[in-house]
């Protein structure tokens, strides 16, 4: 059985995520230490909080995040995902550096923040996309968006008034802007496809 980690950054709200990985016969823990996140065949990093205080805890509970989780495939969801980046207008701290780029404030030509049901625009192949068919819809609640140095990373777009980059891809690390565990049998299906990978 695989063996996930959920990092808590103690914004909380995480039950909805850790029922869906447990529906999908994955064992879950919670870990508020990212040191002890190589025990796990996979990690969420989940997409609930502040970037700042998200990006302290983890700096706190760890000397090094990317050397702790080395290969072992992460996915990280909204706040998550823009931790991926250098930077956010959200906040002052920088960010795990893992892909190029900063994290942008929606305009204000949106509601802020953005919340509903959006259809994914892929753009390439990926392995958490397997099975899911262009234009599928999936849900957003968000105020910032990626902003990417080069379009490579891209995996998917959504476009409401603006191309907003909905799924990224850099190795072993996977994020969504929008909450696969809110949106039903098509979030469903990337979280399984994950989970094959964390099996591997």
């Amino acid at each position: 059985m695989t063996k996930i980690a959920i990092f808590d950054y103690g914004a909380g709200n995480i039950f909805s995520l850790k029922n869906a990985l447990e529906k999908q016969n994955a064992t879950v823990e919670v870990q508020t230490q990212a040191d002890t996140l190589t025990e796990y065949d996979g990690i969420f990093l989940p997409g609930v909080g502040n970037f700042d205080p998200a990006i302290q805890s983890i700096n706190r509970n760890s000397a090094d995040f990317l050397k702790v989780v080395g290969k072992i495939p992460v996915f990280g969801i909204c706040l998550g995902m823009e931790m991926f980046f250098e930077k956010s207008q959200e906040g002052k701290e920088k960010g795990l550096g893992i892909i190029s780029g900063d994290v942008v404030v929606l305009p204000d030509t949106l509601k802020v923040p953005h919340m509903g049901w959006n259809a994914l625009e892929i753009k390439k192949e990926s392995k958490i996309l397997e099975g899911v068919e262009n234009n599928s819809w999936v849900y957003f609640v968000h105020s910032y968006r990626v902003n990417p140095a080069t379009q490579d990373v891209v995996v998917a777009e959504s476009d409401y008034d603006i191309k907003v980059p909905a799924i990224v891809q850099k190795d072993n690390y996977f994020g969504t802007q929008f909450h696969p565990e809110k949106s039903g049998d098509v979030g469903a299906l990337m979280l399984k496809n994950f989970l094959r990978e964390c099996s591997k």
